[in-house]
């Protein structure tokens, strides 16, 4: 990895726009499904609430054991290779689940249909995703790593925001084929941009083994994991927690989390290297901690939707706040796997909270999820303020 001359604030940005395009439209992917597909499993093929939210977190899961090798094919083979391949498994993704809405009238194999896809697609996001931030560090820098991280994020968030009420007007006007196709063409579009984008050439040096690179980032990726619990939450169930209350307006809810998670990343990045990584996530996760509680609590669509906003607004610095500080824990050659293997914490995170809180909903109802959700990142704060004090 080599370091760039000095570059003013605009063609940082410029530099790193034109690497996050391909975050953005591989989690824009992710978000046109995450408002419908739940309702589709329950009120279409006819499955309860643990189907639905698993199917949902079979993506993550999917995502969590590419994550760690994603982050190895981009320090070995570059990065631009493994975002375009990475865009083309989105756009399988679309493809399948096209076939799905086709089988719908044959229940199990429609359901098979959308694991596949959803498993693809957790490939396409481990591939996508972490290559863009490592492309991304390359061209601008590694003292820039927090910017490329923060814009990268905004990226993501963005694409939810946007994702998840287009992905419902598309599918009241086109059932789920319409958002699926718009999967497809991003892929093909996503494909043909990363193309003409310039490489940037593979250090080449002794790279860490994976045991010991998750020995070195393991702390700060267990409590990014946790802190991921309320996001979960709210991208799973959101649309089942409304309809349990007979409500209107889940999507809009998780756009205002998407919006509150955007304005603090804009707002408040610079905040880390100010303060300090662990300071930021202690605050963090304690708004979000609130955000969660209010909505366990609301009485009224209102305060969902402040609650989300909160919550949005706590999780959004943590995954820079600590991840900054984790790639810095190995040398530029491994820090493709070191990104790989904290972002993988992610992924586990919402790979469980789809099953868990499926389970807790049949138990106590919709609710009490967001009451479990908020005590997981309370859980989370604690072992920060621990990483704080060793």
């Amino acid at each position: 990895m080599t370091n760039s001359p000095a570059l003013s604030n605009a063609q940082l940005n410029k530099r790193i726009f034109s690497v996050v395009i391909f975050t953005f439209f591989c989690y824009l992917s992710i978000g046109l499904p995450l408002a419908v597909l739940p309702g589709y499993v329950h009120n279409t093929l006819g499955y309860n609430s643990f189907i639905a939210g698993l199917i949902i977190s079979i993506q993550y899961f999917s995502t969590l054991i590419s994550r760690p090798q994603a982050g190895r094919y981009a320090d070995l083979l570059g990065p631009k290779r493994v975002v375009r391949v990475g865009l083309l498994l989105c756009g399988t993704s679309g493809l399948f689940t096209v076939l799905a809405m086709l089988f719908s009238a044959h229940p199990l194999f429609s359901l098979l249909l959308l694991a596949i896809g959803r498993v693809v697609l957790g490939f396409g996001e481990s591939l996508t995703s972490t290559s863009s931030i490592l492309w991304g560090i390359n061209m601008v820098g590694s003292a820039q790593s927090a910017r490329v991280i923060s814009w990268n994020g905004v990226a993501t968030y963005l694409a939810m925001a946007i994702g998840a009420p287009l992905g419902v007007l598309l599918d009241h006007a086109f059932n789920i084929a319409g958002f699926a196709l718009l999967i497809m063409l991003m892929a093909i579009v996503g494909f043909w941009l990363a193309s003409q984008r310039p490489d940037v050439n593979v250090t080449v040096g002794e790279r860490l083994p994976f045991s010991r690179v998750f020995s070195r980032i393991w702390i700060f990726g267990f409590c990014l994991g946790l802190g991921t619990v309320g996001f979960g939450t709210i991208a799973t169930f959101i649309t089942l927690y409304f309809s349990s209350h007979q409500w209107q307006g889940a999507a809009f809810s998780l756009t205002l989390f998407s919006f509150g998670f955007i304005i603090a990343r804009l707002i408040f990045s610079s905040t880390i290297s100010r303060f300090g990584g662990v300071r930021v996530a202690l605050v963090s996760f304690s708004i979000e901690a609130m955000g969660l509680l209010i909505i366990w609590h609301a009485g009224s669509v209102w305060l969902v939707d402040l609650g989300a906003f909160l919550t949005g607004v706590g999780f959004s610095l943590v995954f820079p706040a600590l991840g900054v500080a984790a790639i810095r824990q190995v040398s530029s050659q491994s820090q493709g796997a070191a990104l790989g293997l904290y972002s993988a914490f992610l992924d586990f995170g919402l790979g469980i909270t789809g099953p868990l809180a499926g389970l807790i909903i049949g138990y106590w109802g919709v609710d009490a999820i967001y009451l479990a959700a908020s005590v997981v990142v309370a859980i989370a704060c604690l072992l920060t303020l621990r990483l704080r004090t060793a």
